[in-house]
């Protein structure tokens, strides 16, 4: 795989040549549409879907199981489970900490472990 250096420069031109206007006019039918429209593009996700990939993503950055997961950082692993299958959304508590266990696992490891 070739690896491309993306430049400030780059980035400067690229966000000079968007037309910001047309960007804030585009409706949320119109971006369904464009997404239904190309078979390449993923699929839009609700809100509940996107909270759910967001937790899965944050504990396979860990390498851990549920099971490890739920139990390093005393999380229920029904909850946990719930939070990943979208089916319950975490509190605004919880995605806090899952933010700080994103962010610096270890310590919250360590935090436990005093």
């Amino acid at each position: 795989m070739a690896t491309v250096k993306v430049t400030p420069a780059m980035v400067e031109a690229a966000l000079r040549g968007v037309d910001w206007q047309q960007q804030d006019a585009t409706t949320d039918a119109a971006i369904a549409r464009q997404v239904a429209a190309d078979p390449d593009a993923a699929p839009l996700l609700s809100d509940a879907e996107s909270t759910a990939a967001r937790v899965r993503w944050v504990r396979k950055q860990t390498g851990l199981s549920q099971g490890e997961f739920a139990e390093r950082y005393r999380i229920p692993v029904s909850t946990l489970r719930d939070w990943e299958q979208a089916r319950r959304e975490p509190d605004a508590a919880a995605l806090a900490y899952l933010t700080v266990i994103e962010r610096e696992p270890e310590a919250v490891s360590r935090a436990f472990a005093a």
